[in-house]
């Protein structure tokens, strides 16, 4: 991704904008060993100099959390109706995002990053990825429900079919479910088609990440082996240096 140089020694806290400008005019900024010209643009692999002194912006550590988010929660960054946001419950020093929402209504594993490559390609609806969700219903389960939503059901109010998937009781009124889609509200649509309503919906798996122990509001640093698993199934290289709390 480009930027212009004039922003990018201004962010490194040389000086201002303007007074980089005056600098690039004197011929002391240099891309690559090339004087720089007035209203150039860099890339992430170029090197700067200035008055003789290669510069460099301090990036921050990538961070990957495992959040459980608690029922009441919106998962936005700017809402003035939302009644509590992520920002309200998690604590955390890096500004992060989720990778895949939950309504308000449902509660479990959000993935938090401050990786904008990977929440890219795990929203990518392409890719197929597996979120694992326990979900509890209004009345009994038996096998025609399970098998509905194992065949995919066609969703009116969207005019969409939802993609095969795997379904299995675990209760009387429970039931556990993997989706490779995110559709909105799709579980509780695809169980209002089936006369059944969603009481309970937790997300307890993302891919190879899972809630495990985590009661709501905690959040945990996603591990090393983790993160080389997740990386890998999003197509991507996983550098251990450059994510907080890896182990050397």
């Amino acid at each position: 991704m480009s930027e212009r140089l004039n922003k990018y020694i201004a962010s490194v806290g040389i000086c201002s904008r303007r007074a980089a400008d005056n600098l690039i005019l004197e011929g002391k900024v240099l891309i690559n060993g090339t004087t720089a010209k007035p209203g150039a643009y860099i890339n992430e692999t170029d090197i700067i100099t200035v008055n003789g002194q290669t510069v460099k912006r301090n990036r921050p550590a990538k961070v990957v959390l495992a959040f459980y988010k608690p029922v009441g929660v919106t998962c936005t960054e700017k809402d003035r109706h939302a009644e509590k946001m992520i920002k309200d419950v998690l604590n955390y020093p890096h500004r992060l995002t989720y990778a895949g929402r939950l309504d308000k209504n449902s509660e479990g594993l959000l993935l938090m990053t401050n990786d904008g490559e990977l929440i890219d390609k795990m929203m990518r609806g392409g890719n197929a990825h597996e979120k694992e969700y326990i979900v509890k219903v209004n009345k009994e389960i038996n096998n025609d429900f399970l098998e509905k939503l194992r065949n995919g059901i066609y969703l009116t109010e969207l005019k969409l079919t939802t993609r095969s998937c795997k379904a299995r009781a675990i209760g009387k009124y429970t039931f556990s479910i993997i989706l490779t889609q995110g559709v909105n509200r799709q579980i509780r649509r695809m169980c209002e088609m089936c006369g059944y309503k969603v009481k309970n919906l937790k997300r307890v798996r993302v891919i190879n990440i899972q809630l495990a122990e985590l009661k709501p509001g905690e959040y945990r640093e996603v591990n090393d082996a983790e993160l080389e698993a997740l990386y890998r199934s999003c197509g991507m290289n996983y550098i251990p240096s450059t994510y907080v709390n890896h182990k050397i």
